[in-house]
């Protein structure tokens, strides 16, 4: 036991990666890092720093009966029919308007999209023409012939109006949480977590089970996406306060989304770095990670350099160092079978992503040989509020390769405040 406890100490003090700390309760130790027990036995390592502010200014009350800033109407009605396709309508201009950007032949803002899903009998869907991100595509004119009228599977309303304000670092109600992907740590955050430390923003990061100073439990349900995501959970409802930013990366960002979902009142921003696109999560039949434990033990080396290849835009020993610092794929072949068999979640569709109301940025770097842009472009199709960054320079690991311009995007969005529209609003009367 005390040999466990040290060991997670020295985890913490050193940034070495033993995965063995041993059941304690939450401990706080100086340097920002903690241990949470999420479960009996299961614990993980968060870094949580909260800067001192001199004089915390907290963001202004509106006056009663007056229109609050930010305020905006999301409305929009989904529907999904028996043969698969699904059909969004946005109803609520302000959004629209003011997010998209985008336009018709006639010239209107687009309100309809209109997407082909393959249904359960394993219809292939039907592909219509690219379009730009945020936008939605349209379906051609109708075959000949007679079209009956179809009957929806289900039709889902949303209507609520959120005012989505400006945050900054002097706010005290502040929280910005970041969750790492599969095979890396709380420390590829390292350049973020610094930035926005400086600025006197509340930072939570987390180590995933089994990654970087977390314990790895040697059983594979400890790692699918159920129960991972309870995990966040936990450690979402012990550090939110009242205005909560998500920002995740790859498989982190299915945490993030998990979230928004469940805490619509409390999540007031999301940010995705190199997500993908809306789908369930299936574990992938044919994929490398199914092999026998034993042959991916020796695969591991040729995984990290494969992982360098495809997850930096460069190769150089600059991005050697990054990826060592960085801790990716440095966990055990055990957990990274179990994580990646473990990726199963069908409730997170297209339908569901699509019910998001919480502002979206989405993140890509374009030489990302994981996550082809088509399958971000896709999200920001299916998301009511969403931007679309792609960084040229980097990959699937921009944050660390491209710190500096992530860390503006990233900034400029936590500060963003929608107008609010002249004549809107002033709410319906409780």
């Amino acid at each position: 036991m005390l040999n466990s406890i040290t060991d997670g100490f020295l985890c913490c003090l050193m940034g070495k990666a033993t995965n063995a700390v041993g059941p304690l309760d939450s401990v706080e130790s100086s340097n920002g890092y903690s241990f949470m027990e999420v479960k009996p036995g299961r614990i993980l390592r968060i870094r949580h720093s909260t800067p001192s502010r001199p004089a915390p200014e907290e963001p202004q009350e509106p006056q009663p009966g007056a229109l609050a800033r930010g305020t905006v109407h999301c409305k929009r009605r989904i529907t999904v029919y028996r043969n698969g396709q699904l059909v969004i309508e946005n109803l609520g201009d302000a959004v629209r308007s003011e997010i998209l950007h985008c336009q018709n032949s006639s010239g209107e803002p687009n309100s309809t999209v209109e997407l082909e899903l393959p249904d359960l009998a394993g219809q292939a869907p039907a592909q219509g023409p690219a379009s730009s991100p945020g936008c939605g595509t349209r379906e051609g004119p109708p075959a000949p012939g007679k079209r009956r009228k179809r009957k929806p599977k289900k039709v889902i309303n949303i209507d609520c109006k959120k005012q989505i304000t400006s945050c900054k670092g002097t706010h005290s109600d502040v929280v910005l949480f970041f969750i790492h992907g599969v095979g890396g740590s709380l420390d590829i955050w390292k350049e973020q977590l610094d930035f926005f430390t400086k600025l006197g923003y509340e930072v939570v990061a987390p180590d995933l089970a089994g990654h970087g100073c977390s314990s790895a439990p040697q059983i594979a349900a400890a790692y699918t996406f159920y129960a991972l995501a309870e995990d966040m959970r936990a450690v979402f409802k012990r550090y939110a306060k009242k205005r909560n930013i998500l920002i995740g990366h790859s498989y982190g960002v299915s945490f993030c989304t998990f979230l928004a979902h469940e805490y619509p009142d409390l999540v007031h921003k999301v940010i995705m770095i190199n997500g993908g696109g809306p789908t369930a999560l299936e574990p992938s039949l044919c994929s490398i990670f199914n092999m026998p434990t034993c042959v991916l033990h020796l695969l591991s080396p040729c995984l990290a350099w494969s992982f360098l290849k495809a997850g930096f835009a460069r190769q150089g020993a600059k991005e050697k160092q990054l990826l060592k610092e960085g801790n990716a794929f440095n966990v055990s072949s055990f957990v990274l079978r179990a994580m990646m068999s473990g990726q199963y979640w069908p409730e997170g569709d297209e339908v569901y992503h699509a019910e998001l109301a919480v502002p979206v940025l989405l993140v890509h770097g374009m030489h990302d040989k994981f996550v082809p842009v088509e399958e971000d472009q896709r999200m920001a199709e299916i998301l009511l509020i969403a931007f679309l960054k792609v960084i040229d320079e980097g990959s699937h690991m921009v944050m660390m390769e491209c710190p500096e311009t992530v860390n503006t995007l990233l900034h400029e969005f936590v500060l963003w405040e929608p107008e609010t529209p002249a004549g809107d609003g002033q709410g319906e009367k409780k």
